[in-house]
């Protein structure tokens, strides 16, 4: 088909038109809306203070690993000289105590006692009295310095006990009287055991001295077993009143 000059005109500006596009400026862009201001954060609540720990409750001391003996089963480490001289004379107390008691006037009293007052009537076997409780008696005899006191003096019955310690101690107390001991039981022969303690005197004295602290209280002596459930505590030249004292202990 012919085309007219006209038509030929036409359709070259309008595909002028479409290779130029729209040259109208564009619209200008509605501002944008700012954005609300953030709301202030809400400051967070201060932690509560930490409660302090309690205090550690303080523990008791420990007991020595040694118990009462210091860690030795020897009395000779324990003993003064001085006391285990007077146990080395333990023979000679018996003979004049003895004797002294004898001459006094108490033979009858001194022959009732039996093996107590037997100088050889220890017995092997259960050398020393086991944890419990126990009668006792004091018996004296002999006296300490010449022409003062009795030669004889026997006391009434009164409470012993022997405790055996966590640590292994064997502990005699006599625990009622005016004149109270009490003392740690050391191994020795096959026949006897050895006693070192202290005495504590009257009714108001609640404690017990530790040996050692007050010589005019210290005692050392043996303990053996003179029969059935029956056994005595010889402390020769005792510090007081006389040569020789016995404690009787009975179960």
């Amino acid at each position: 088909m012919r085309r007219t000059p006209l038509a030929v005109l036409a359709l070259m500006t309008t595909t002028a038109l479409a290779a130029c596009g729209d040259n109208r400026p564009a619209s200008p862009a509605a501002p944008a809306t700012p954005a609300a201001p953030a709301s202030p954060a809400t400051p967070a609540s201060p932690a509560d203070p930490a409660t302090p720990a309690s205090a550690a409750t303080p523990q008791q001391p420990a007991t020595p690993a040694g118990g009462m003996q210091g860690g030795t089963d020897d009395w000779r480490q324990v003993a003064k000289a001085a006391d285990a001289t007077l146990l080395g004379r333990l023979d000679q107390a018996w003979r004049m105590a003895r004797a002294e008691a004898e001459d006094g006037g108490f033979s009858r009293q001194v022959e009732a006692l039996g093996p107590l007052a037997d100088p050889n009537a220890a017995q092997t076997g259960r050398i020393q009295p086991g944890p419990g409780t126990y009668r006792c008696r004091t018996i004296k005899m002999g006296r300490r310095v010449e022409g003062q006191g009795l030669a004889y003096v026997e006391y009434p019955w009164f409470a012993c006990s022997v405790e055996l310690t966590p640590g292994g101690d064997l502990v005699l107390t006599k625990t009622t009287g005016s004149q109270r001991t009490r003392g740690l039981i050391y191994p020795d022969t096959d026949r006897r055991a050895v006693y070192v303690g202290a005495q504590a005197w009257g009714a108001d004295e609640k404690s017990f001295p530790a040996y050692g602290d007050k010589a005019e209280r210290d005692q050392v002596g043996v303990i053996e077993r003179i029969g059935q459930n029956r056994w005595r505590l010889v402390l020769p030249w005792p510090k007081q009143e006389a040569k020789l004292e016995l404690l009787e202990i009975t179960g």
